[in-house]
């Protein structure tokens, strides 16, 4: 085993090693040397790709960020000294709704797309109290000229943090080459059918005005009430009221029907007559489905379209009438249904028009109240809501068109496959899995990917009007791909012209932007340059890892295997390491929304780079961690420890390549440093870099506390168990080198400056592209030799440090004796290291005792 020997006190051995300004100084060269520039001429065998998150650029990063990135760099970073090369861009994920916002907010203005653009609009100084409309162009400017700062600030505090990413591969989800792929996917999606538009019912966010996806909602719990109306029987069903309980009575000018289970013994008399609803007197039939729920309220439930999700089952299965009556705004419709015909009907309705549905409920309860068609007082209840997980307000469900991709959701053949990729996929940790499998089983419809907002790509597609001015949407018109990308709203089709848009017998634009996870389900193929650059994509693809947080597995990691399974007929990675959340003094999750987050700038000044990667890294893979400053200041004192010890190895005099190392003790050493090695790299190759630290560091801990006190009088030329200090000496100088060598590789993926620091004292070259430690030539210098040796030797050392620290007295105390007593093969071990012991503890003398195990020491000051 050839290692880099140090000179005699090396003259890059700082007086007093410091920890700070480790970061800038170490930054700046790396970016200097490219230590982490990928080399895109190595074959696939030797490549390690990463599909890095790409973090939302909309404000700052959070300590979160810090947390999983570090995981993700630990891996990049051993990979990288394990003699791959390693692909590790970085994206910026600046296009969708998080954006938007932050732009309203910052300069005070709102997108409307009538307004025409103004080439010379300068946004205000101070934003106002109402927003200022701009055209859609003006708008978008703004967020791309937001969004530059944002991730200038966000490039600046990873390199601060220390990732090892590639930066000359970074690019953007509104940038023009993942437009590009993004839009170049979807047509080949359409082409295939996988694509497709509908006119649906669609889960609709009324203050973002966008439809919003199955994987975009949240249940959170709110206050409601149940009130229980009458619905008045018709012809053979007259005599005692129809009895049934809705907490959203507002929506009964939307009824269509009464539902009831078909077991339901109370309504078999009712299924296939009608009633008349109350307030409006709309005759609606009474029909039986297995989801009504007879323990729920009074058994019988009103179908309106459209309520919740329940509503647009009931409706697509039983074949019923649209009667909407809640607009994309939220509010209601100035228009009532054509079903209500009668007088009292359309006055009613005119009491709710323009309301929100939180008035129109109100108005509704108190006409129910003046008629006698509400039965009692509501019945408060708490129930889950549906919300669009960045959105404020409930969810309603309107009907508009929509592009869809098939998901599996109304495909069962293509969920099984799904399936089946998840299978293949190895999840780190592996529990994980099911919550794929859970997500994949509850599909209950195709992915919606098209949102009614701006700052996104555009649906790639235009539609030609007919002679009235009517849209054709049933024969979309498709640029041609190597004109990508383009924006329907601001360019023409080919073959015609600006001057048609609009115009009977010209065209329009699609107006929708593409959900954000459209394109960053696509991420390994925009880093990897697919379809520009088939040499890269072939070096990266499929990529081995994909790193990111439980949350979204539904989202962003199950998207992109739909994607790629369509496209590519694989998965898009070998790997997934999932990471867990961090969790407030109060073991809630942090989040921005809650406003329980840490800005990192600040930890990374105070701590130090290393020991705020020393408290991520220490947070295992799919498990929550608590934000714990009290682990940075362990981390920040390992690191001081490091730069001390190593100064400390440092002080001796070196010894010639190739010494062998010749002690029990020494050999011992490295015996259990070569366990360490083999139990760190199973740890990493399970991509669990908490495993992987824990075992260096509690190596590196027994060899400051126990084997520099047990070896430096010998180091130093004291006698040795030979009785001389000429081949002792070397031993153990040979095994310092070795060990400190070894100890810095392994802790470098974790704590890349100090390690990089230290290691420049004497040998050229990073420490991030040496070689990875490997346990065969620590073996071989340790020449079989038991590592329980060394457990030996502390055991007794501790027991006499014990021993005078009872006595309060110095550790320099000289111990007149000490007698060893335990069973012979203890006391046989004993011997080879008794010298070391002697030296380190100021025994005079050592007495062996033979006797039962334990061992056990008697001291006598």
């Amino acid at each position: 085993m050839t290692l880099p020997q140090p000179p005699h006190r090396p003259s890059g051995v700082p007086e007093r090693p410091v920890l700070d300004g480790l970061e800038e100084k170490w930054s700046s060269r790396w970016e200097e040397s490219g230590v982490y520039v990928f080399d895109r001429s190595a074959e696939r065998g030797r490549v390690f790709s990463i599909d890095t998150p790409p973090p939302t650029v909309s404000g700052s990063l959070h300590i979160g960020h810090v947390f999983s990135y570090t995981h993700t760099d630990a891996v990049a970073r051993y990979q990288r000294m394990r003699g791959r090369e390693v692909f590790y861009p970085m994206g910026w994920d600046d296009n969708g709704l998080p954006t938007e916002r932050r732009v309203q907010h910052h300069f005070g203005v709102r997108c409307d797309p009538s307004l025409p653009y103004d080439p010379d609009f300068t946004p205000p100084e101070r934003p106002g109290k109402h927003q200022l409309p701009i055209s859609r162009r003006n708008f978008i400017e703004l967020c791309e000229r937001l969004t530059a700062v944002d991730e200038q600030a966000f490039e600046e505090l990873w390199r601060r943090l220390g990732l090892s990413v590639d930066w000359t591969r970074t690019y953007r989800t509104i940038g023009d080459t993942a437009r590009t792929v993004s839009q170049y996917a979807f047509l080949r999606n359409l082409a295939r059918g996988e694509a497709y538009p509908a006119e649906a019912p669609t889960l609709w966010d009324v203050t973002f005005r966008t439809a919003v996806a199955q994987a975009e909602l949240e249940d959170r719990e709110r206050p409601a009430a149940y009130h229980r109306l009458a619905f008045a029987g018709t012809g053979e069903a007259t005599g005692a009221p129809l009895l049934v309980e809705t907490t959203r009575p507002e929506l009964l000018p939307a009824c269509v029907a009464v539902v009831a289970h078909p077991d339901d013994a109370r309504y078999q008399e009712l299924f296939g007559k009608t009633v008349r609803t109350p307030l409006f007197g709309v005759e609606v039939p009474v029909l039986a489905h297995r989801l009504a729920d007879p323990e729920k309220g009074t058994g019988a439930a009103m179908i309106c379209t459209f309520g919740d999700t329940t509503d647009v089952t009931w409706w697509r299965e039983l074949a019923l009438p649209t009667r909407p009556v809640i607009g994309w705004d939220g509010r209601f419709a100035a228009e009532p249904p054509a079903a209500l015909e009668s007088e009292r009907a359309r006055a009613a309705y005119a009491e709710l028009a323009g309301a929100t549905a939180f008035t129109a409920r109100e108005r509704v309860v108190a006409m129910l109240r003046e008629s006698g068609e509400l039965i009692g007082e509501p019945r408060p209840v708490t129930h889950p809501v549906k919300f669009y997980e960045k959105g404020d307000k409930p969810l309603e469900i309107v009907t508009t068109r929509q592009w869809y991709l098939r998901n599996g959701g109304r495909d069962r053949e293509l969920r099984e496959e799904l399936l089946r990729r998840g299978t293949e996929l190895r999840w780190h940790p592996d529990r994980m899995r099911v919550r794929y499998e859970n997500w994949v089983g509850g599909l209950n419809g195709d992915w919606l990917i098209s949102r009614q907002r701006f700052f996104g790509v555009p649906i790639p597609v235009w539609y030609p009007l007919d002679g009235t001015g009517a849209p054709d949407y049933d024969k979309p018109i498709v640029p041609d791909t190597a004109a990508l990308p383009v924006d329907p709203s601001a360019e023409a089709p080919p073959g015609c012209t600006e001057a048609q848009r609009g115009a009977p017998g010209g065209f329009i634009g699609d107006p929708d932007v593409m959900d954000t996870w459209a394109t960053s389900s696509l991420t390994p193929q925009i880093a990897a340059g697919w379809p520009a650059d088939p040499d890269l994509f072939g070096r990266v693809f499929p990529m081995d890892v994909r790193p990111q947080a439980h949350e979204i597995i539904r989202t962003w990691l199950f998207s992109t295997v739909v994607r790629a399974h369509a496209e590519h007929g694989t998965l898009p990675w070998r790997h997934a390491t999932i990471s867990g959340w961090i969790l407030d003094p109060d073991r809630k999750k942090m989040s921005k929304s809650k406003g329980n987050t840490v800005t990192p700038l600040d930890l990374l000044a105070r701590h130090g780079s290393d020991a705020v990667r020393y408290w991520a890294a220490s947070g295992r893979p799919g498990t929550d961690t608590a934000f714990d400053t009290g682990q940075m200041k362990i981390g920040r004192r390992l690191a001081t420890k490091i730069l001390n010890a190593s100064r400390f190895v440092l002080s001796f005099p070196p010894v010639p390549e190739g010494t062998p190392v010749t002690e029990p003790l020494d050999r011992a050493l490295l015996a259990a440093l070569a366990t360490t090695v083999e139990e760190a790299t199973a740890a990493f190759e399970d991509f669990d870099q908490a495993r992987a630290l824990d075992h260096t560091e509690r190596f590196f801990w027994r060899f400051c506390d126990d084997y520099l006190e047990l070896v430096k009088d010998r180091a130093y030329g004291a006698e040795d168990a030979a009785g001389g200090t000429g081949a002792g000496a070397a031993s153990a100088r040979a095994a310092l080198t070795t060990a400190l060598d070894t100890l810095l590789r392994l802790f470098a993926p974790v704590l890349p400056f100090v390690t990089e620091e230290v290691r420049s004292w004497w040998a050229a070259g990073s420490v991030h592209r040496a070689p990875w430690p490997e346990a065969d030539p620590l073996r071989a210098l340790a020449g079989g030799a038991d590592p329980a040796l060394l457990d030996t030797a502390t055991e007794v050392l501790t027991a006499v440090r014990r021993a005078k620290s009872a006595a309060k007295v110095s550790m320099r105390t000289e111990v007149t004796g000490a007698v060893i007593t335990g069973p012979a093969t203890a006391l046989e071990a004993f011997a080879l290291v008794a010298a070391d012991v002697r030296a380190a503890g100021r025994i005079a003398r050592t007495d062996l005792s033979p006797g039962p195990a334990p061992l056990t020491v008697d001291v006598t000051l």
